[in-house]
């Protein structure tokens, strides 16, 4: 990981201890290529983890967004779930 993106998820983490009391709610949103498999990675990372998952394609069905709601036990956990997606070719977290 380069010096800019640890930067970045340190800065989130302080952010995320400063706002909430662990467990809590987040959300998390992606843009991804419209390609099965794709979504489907990003719905696998949160498999028994109680999320409600909703997908929503673009007008031209080149992209799909991906809202995720879960209970997630700390800044770090959001972090590495974070870090797990980001393999998914083209994905834009937002």
């Amino acid at each position: 990981m380069d010096k800019k993106t640890q930067e970045f998820y340190e800065r989130l983490k302080e952010e995320l201890d400063n706002a909430n009391v662990w467990p809590a709610e987040y959300l998390f949103k992606f843009i991804v290529p419209t390609e099965n498999e794709n979504v489907a990675t990003v719905e696998n990372a949160f498999n028994d983890m109680g999320a409600v998952i909703k997908t929503t394609k673009s007008k031209n069905e080149k992209f799909t967004s991906i809202s995720v709601n879960v209970r997630m036990k700390s800044s770090q956990s959001i972090i590495d779930k974070y870090l797990a997606v980001s393999t998914v070719p083209g994905i834009i977290s937002l």
